[in-house]
């Protein structure tokens, strides 16, 4: 299931991209205990062995990095952001950070797959949305992801991404916290026109 390649792909790349991420905001993420419930809680272990996992910055467009990296000898180009505004309904519930990636696999024949970790676990079954460029996309949740549900829209999602000024992203935790974050796609364009040319490599 693509999804879940995505998920693993993320969280042995999530340390090294969080710790780019981190260097990039003015708000770095907080430390935490081993109890964390994400995939990414021993970025450690995930990452060890899956070769050289360590994401590389290869340009920075507006609020988006783009970054290379070989997990398992295998070349992943992704585009990484931070939300420019988070809420959560009741309001101020904890939550790890979330980003919004756009990945390229080659070897997988994967192009700009969107997935969003969102910094939580997702209430099991529950609907969570993206919506950009007055369209709204449904996607399917597993553990603390989004992934577009219906594959053939992504192209169309990516497209309009490449056009619109944000995207928000609605989902609902496992304790019934609403959440709406709002991702800013200054750069998204460029950061994936420099990932297209670097992922031919």
């Amino acid at each position: 299931m693509r999804g879940m390649t995505t998920a693993l792909v993320a969280s042995a790349l999530l340390c090294g991209a969080a710790s780019l991420a981190q260097a990039q905001s003015a708000a770095p993420k907080a430390a935490k205990g081993p109890a964390k419930p994400a995939p990414a809680a021993k970025p450690e272990a995930a990452a060890a062995p899956a070769g050289n996992a360590e994401p590389t910055l290869i340009g920075q467009f507006g609020t988006w990095g783009a970054y290379t990296a070989t997990p398992n000898g295998k070349k992943v180009c992704f585009a990484l952001a931070k939300p420019s505004s988070s809420k959560t309904n009741p309001p101020n519930r904890p939550r790890d950070p979330a980003y919004a990636f756009v990945s390229t696999r080659p070897a997988e024949k994967v192009t700009n797959e969107v997935s969003i970790m969102i910094g939580y676990t997702l209430k099991p079954g529950s609907e969570s949305t993206l919506e950009v460029g007055g369209a709204a996309y449904a996607m399917y949740t597993q553990g603390d992801g989004l992934w577009i549900k219906n594959a053939a829209e992504e192209e169309r999602m990516v497209d309009a991404m490449r056009k619109a000024g944000e995207v928000t992203v609605k989902g609902v935790s496992a304790k019934g916290t609403e959440t709406v974050d709002t991702f800013s796609l200054k750069g998204l364009a460029q950061a994936l026109d420099k990932l297209a040319q670097d992922c031919r490599r």
